[in-house]
């Protein structure tokens, strides 16, 4: 039987390669590979996404803002291909240095304001508009609590176990165990919350919502690296319950179809320039 311990060198050496489904894009430093402006449309908002789960939230967040009524949120959102390296392209690495999807500009003002990391733009657009962040300080704080808890908490579920248990070239069990122990606990610490509240910062719907059911939400529906029946989903009673409810708004359920190449042709809206762009 070999041995297939891994010990590693004195000094990391970069593989090309090594890296299961999306070898292809990562690399171990930043910038842009190549010079490519990016396309601007006439509407005070441009978004540069794709519908992973962190591009969702912003979509998500935009639709429920046009049907409130602000007229000042029209956007257009263009497709950025993370797959075959649209990220990386110059005019891209200057609104997002980081070259992650979403980002946004704001050129409804003077100078044009960029915003990225999906979190910085929930919060951004929530409070240009005045919009799904409540009122008191106690609940805004608890808000802003479960807002930065999902930026914390989705890498160990995205990049820890989707990648290990869905995407990496082979399974190993200490990794799959590992974050699966995790992902498990997150589960259990939002249905225990959702117990006790309508929603997750109380009884008013807000952008801690609109940032945890892309990545939660999705995946007690068993839309998310098809890990519903290991992950024993349907457990999560409270959790259950929480997500039907937000995927039942008529903006949601917009808003998860805009950048969205896979999947029934009926759920793919590759861009969104206007409202005219959407299923009626």
């Amino acid at each position: 039987m070999s041995d297939t311990r891994y010990t590693p060198s004195e000094v990391w050496t970069w593989k090309p390669g090594n890296g299961g489904q999306f070898a292809n894009i990562n690399r171990p430093v930043s910038g842009a590979t190549h010079d490519k402006a990016l396309r601007k449309g006439e509407h005070p908002l441009q978004l540069y996404s794709l519908a992973t789960p962190n591009g969702v939230k912003v979509t998500i967040l935009l639709e429920e803002l046009l049907a409130a009524g602000e007229t000042g949120a029209e956007y257009d959102a263009w497709l950025t291909n993370i797959l075959e390296g649209d990220q990386f392209a110059s005019g891209f690495v200057d609104v997002n240095p980081n070259s992650k999807i979403p980002a946004l500009i704001d050129q409804s003002g003077d100078t044009p304001v960029r915003v990225f990391e999906s979190g910085s733009i929930l919060r951004y657009l929530a409070e240009k508009f005045g919009r799904f962040i409540p009122e008191s300080h106690a609940a805004r704080t608890e808000c802003f609590n479960w807002l930065f808890w999902q930026m914390g908490a989705a890498p160990l579920l995205g990049g820890g176990f989707g990648h290990f248990y869905a995407y990496a070239p082979e399974k190993y069990e200490y990794p799959i165990e590992r974050f699966t122990m995790e992902v498990k606990r997150q589960l259990d610490v939002l249905d225990k919350h959702l117990a006790k509240h309508t929603y997750m910062a109380g009884e008013e719907y807000s952008i801690a919502d609109i940032a945890i059911w892309p990545w939660y939400g999705e995946l007690v529906h068993g839309n998310l690296y098809e890990a519903g029946k290991f992950l024993d989903v349907t457990s999560y009673e409270h959790l259950q319950r929480w997500t039907k409810l937000i995927a039942g708004r008529p903006a949601v359920e917009r808003g998860r179809k805009i950048n969205r190449t896979w999947g029934d042709a009926s759920e793919q809206i590759h861009e969104r320039h206007s409202g005219k762009d959407l299923p009626e």
